[in-house]
């Protein structure tokens, strides 16, 4: 038996020893600090907890793939965060000027979730995936989702099984808007007259917002009780059905808020990737500013939202991955608000860095494709001066960011 030290968290949050001649050995669910015994067959246990061990606040942890981290010490959980980004822009030659604090959503906060309901034995577990595995973990508590999605998931659970197939999976997807839950299920038939009175039903007694069901053909509402709305900068947004929203309202909250502060005064303002207005409407209040994005439906509920409340935002449908917006049309634009998908915005951030706009927002949920994109804007003449770590993914090894790029 060899004793160990786990000295740090390695990028998926695996907790890494070294043996002699500095041979890195992963050690699941530890912490920086932990004594391992590593017996002859490669095995490791830990058998005395370190200081940056933290109590997990779930049943499930250890199973359920959703929330790894929760043994980490919060102070910790924070600084490993941040290094991810630092890591990604280190290994790209990239430098920040100031990094400010990470911020964590609490909690019970996360008003979205997407999990997955399976029928077996005649019986139906929904829940999370187990970690690196499509076994489904049947959720009995989620300290993370907002109580009401977690209800609502528990309603589905006894709702599904008389209406799913031995083995059949179903997408459960919800959203904690502000007027109520918007319930999205997947594979699921709602072609008959009892099936589609059935979910009505369920509908009326969870008092959701709105139920629809997705199939082969695309979404079909069943009930719309009340129109789901998100309210940015207090204007209220409807929202299309399976559109994308931030994880938390608190997370939103302080990415906006870095967003405002990074655009600084200066206007006008193009938004791209701007889906349902997250960053226009706020943004809305110091300059015009241009919403572009590809995703009409969400376009078209912020067109109307910002048109309703007297707010200087034009909308224009475009694929920035296949049209990326040129030096020439960039030109208009003091500043430029980038948040795209996980895939980043190479295409665009090489048109920045080619145009002579002055100041660079880019907000961000990988920290590899972003470091790659901000490369490409430091050759074009760009100081990455400030950045915003955001964790509203809590206890998970996702992070999002903001960041100011100014020449």
């Amino acid at each position: 038996m060899t004793r160990l030290t786990v000295s740090y968290l390695a990028a998926r949050g695996d907790g890494v020893a070294l043996r002699d001649g500095g041979v890195p050995v992963f050690v699941p669910e530890s912490a920086p600090g932990d004594t391992v015994l590593l017996n002859e067959a490669g095995r490791v246990a830990v058998i005395e907890p370190g200081p940056n061990r933290a109590t997990p606040a779930c049943p499930h942890f250890g199973a359920c793939g959703g929330c790894t981290l929760q043994h980490i010490a919060e102070p910790l959980y924070r600084r490993w965060l941040s290094d991810r980004i630092l890591t990604a822009l280190e290994q790209h030659g990239v430098t920040v000027g100031h990094v400010e604090p990470t911020h964590l959503s609490p909690p019970g906060a996360r008003r979205r979730a997407s999990l997955r309901a399976v029928k077996k034995g005649g019986t139906v577990g929904i829940g999370f995936n187990a970690e690196r595995s499509h076994t489904l973990v049947d959720i009995r508590a989620c300290p993370v989702l907002h109580p009401r999605l977690y209800q609502v998931a528990d309603a589905v659970r006894s709702f599904l099984p008389p209406r799913m197939r031995e083995s059949q999976a179903v997408g459960v997807q919800m959203t904690q808007t502000d007027s109520g839950v918007d319930l999205l299920l997947t594979n699921l038939s709602a072609d008959k007259l009892p099936e589609i009175e059935a979910l009505t039903t369920f509908a009326e007694a969870q008092d959701l917002a709105r139920l629809s069901i997705e199939g082969p053909l695309g979404v079909d509402i069943i009930a719309e009780r009340r129109t789901p709305v998100l309210h940015f900068d207090g204007v209220p947004v409807w929202l299309p059905p399976a559109s994308f929203t931030q994880a938390t309202p608190d997370g939103e909250a302080a990415l906006i808020a870095a967003t405002i502060l990074a655009a600084g005064p200066q206007g006008p303002i193009a938004d791209l990737f701007a889906g349902l207005g997250t960053f226009s409407l706020p943004l809305s209040r110091i300059a015009p500013v241009e919403a572009i994005d590809a995703a009409k439906p969400a376009l078209d509920a912020l067109e109307r939202a910002a048109r309703a409340h007297h707010r200087p935002v034009t909308a224009a449908h475009r694929d920035l991955f296949r049209r990326p917006l040129q030096p020439s049309e960039l030109k208009r634009y003091a500043t430029v608000v980038v948040d795209p998908p996980r895939a980043g915005a190479e295409a665009q951030s090489a048109a920045l860095a080619s145009s002579t706009v002055e100041r660079v927002v880019m907000v961000s949920c990988n920290p590899n494709s972003f470091a790659r994109d901000a490369r490409l804007l430091a050759d074009g003449g760009f100081r990455l001066e400030r950045l915003w770590p955001v964790g509203q993914f809590l206890w998970s090894t996702h992070v999002e960011l903001v960041a100011q790029f100014s020449r």
